[in-house]
């Protein structure tokens, strides 16, 4: 994203707009919003929704600043144009010839799947309220889907449901997954976008089958690894191997131009909403739950370009937001990196927070992120790797956020596969203006006093963690910073504060 420029995400009713956070607003700073030279609202959020639009219409939209409370002197950011979608012929899942039913129980998924293979870019499906029990079904290019409010696309928990397996990536390695619950695009490193513009919003939910399916998908996959005599004592656990094999809730590949917006999105078997080889996806005004699901991440950019999340608040099992790019080796040849990730105005109450690697192997860049409260969760911002991975991650801000700590370092997890070639690099991140509480969340949801920096570099790599800066940082707590072989680190006014329960 870039500075005093406006984005716009239009419905046929609705224009929800965004923009890069101005860099001299920090403590305080409203906007306001006009459209068609009218004030619509005020907002100190650097996103804003107007409604009640004319379908396939042409508007002027501008929005403005101020961070002095006194002065009250407005600041151009941008202004714009824009036009509405045309009104959409309307497909009804329950009505004929379709007829979904949506009562938990009937099976729809044949049902859903002509829905969405009758849909051309004049359409919209709609999902009225009801709980329809499917399989995974397949989008294509140039369609959108709404579910109004109360609406369920709900995922089974039997692995057959998710069939075929389709080419995927997880953890890093290339692989043949089950077909996830909403699937778009078909994965391959070597070719171009084959799936694009596609819409899926309203206020309901897309849930899956959770932990229930993830079980039931690894007693599938050891069935099979026993018949061909793989070791599973080499891995981390015996799940581990099988476990790549689970379906995500949300699989997004080699795919242009996709927005979800509005939705609850829960208990995918796996990651909830991961984004491989694909570039200009949106997420915004979502929930996410996976709170009891291993490996439940929320939303997983994976060698993917110009990613933007906004307006979401995250329970779940695992990392809030996860950026990935490949794992060693493949992700090294392969060497597709993840570029131009913003982040802004998330939420997390549960979970690991928002985390870059440790699959990194093709690159991590122009990570953006602000406005977020990630205080509730055991990691916070956590950048990781390990020794063998390659890799780097560089040009990461971050900035007018909370978090329960701040971590850069290796780990020793999932680390199996050769190691590459080069050694593994983080570099200039950046941390302005930070609230680090020093307590972590833990799975009971406990808080537990923590270091509120911890960041650490191999012993062995010169190099590998270097240009990290910190410029105005509040830490809470009685709580400490802990800095281990690291090249060029700057402190500037950090102020520590005790804050007694």
């Amino acid at each position: 994203m870039k500075e005093n420029k406006l984005y716009t995400l239009v419905t046929a009713n609705t224009v929800t707009v965004f923009w890069y956070k101005p860099l001299d607003a920090a403590d305080f700073v409203r906007y306001k919003v006009y459209l068609d030279g009218d004030l619509r609202g005020e907002t100190d959020k650097t996103h804003f929704t107007v409604d009640k639009l004319k379908p396939n219409h042409k508007y002027k939209i501008k929005v403005e600043y101020v961070t002095d409370k006194k002065q009250g002197k407005y600041q151009k950011i941008d202004k714009v144009s824009f036009i509405t979608n045309k009104e959409k012929k309307i497909i009804n899942v329950t009505k004929a010839p379709f007829n979904a039913v949506g009562d938990g129980e009937t099976m729809n998924t044949k049902a859903l799947q002509m829905a969405i293979d009758a849909a051309d870019e004049k359409a919209q499906i709609y999902i009225p309220e009801g709980v329809y029990m499917t399989g995974a079904l397949h989008l294509h290019s140039n369609m959108e889907i709404y579910l109004e409010k109360g609406a369920v696309i709900r995922g089974t928990d039997n692995p057959r449901d998710y069939l075929p397996k389709i080419p995927s990536r997880f953890e890093g390695i290339e692989m043949l997954c089950y077909s996830s619950l909403i699937n778009m695009g078909t994965m391959d490193h070597s070719s171009d976008t084959n799936c694009e513009n596609v819409l899926i919003f309203g206020e309901g939910t897309i849930e899956s089958g959770g932990k229930a399916l993830a079980e039931n998908v690894i007693n599938e996959e050891k069935k099979s690894l026993d018949l061909e005599n793989v070791n599973l004592d080499e891995y981390e656990k015996a799940e581990t191997l099988p476990g790549r094999a689970r379906p995500r809730l949300i699989n997004i590949s080699n795919s242009k131009n996709v927005r979800i917006s509005g939705l609850r999105l829960k208990n995918g078997a796996s990651w909830n909403v991961h984004m491989i080889y694909s570039e200009n996806v949106v997420t915004d005004n979502c929930e996410f739950y996976s709170k009891d699901v291993w490996n439940g991440d929320g939303w997983d950019p994976d060698s993917s370009l110009n990613c933007v999340i906004f307006g979401c608040r995250f329970y779940t099992g695992d990392d809030a937001i996860a950026i990935k790019s490949g794992k060693n080796p493949e992700g090294n040849i392969i060497n597709i990196p993840t570029r131009n990730i913003s982040i802004f105005d998330c939420i997390s109450e549960f979970g690991h927070g928002i985390i870059i690697g440790s699959e990194m192997s093709g690159g991590i860049e122009n990570v953006e992120i602000w406005d977020c409260d990630i205080t509730n969760s055991s990691n916070g911002f956590e950048i990781k790797t390990t020794g063998k991975r390659g890799g780097y991650v560089k040009n990461i801000n971050v900035r007018d956020s909370g978090f329960s700590r701040i971590l850069i370092h290796g780990v020793g997890y999932n680390d199996d596969g050769e190691a590459a070639k080069s050694d593994p690099s983080i570099s200039d991140c950046h941390f302005n203006n930070i609230n680090i509480i020093g307590k972590y969340l833990n799975e009971d949801d406990k808080r537990i006093d923590c270091n509120a920096i911890e960041i650490e570099g191999f012993s062995d790599m010169k190099g590998v963690v270097r240009d990290i800066y910190f410029d105005n940082i509040n830490i809470f707590n009685d709580s400490g910073i802990s800095l281990k072989n690291i090249s060029n680190i700057h402190l500037d006014n950090i102020n520590s504060e005790i804050v007694k329960n």
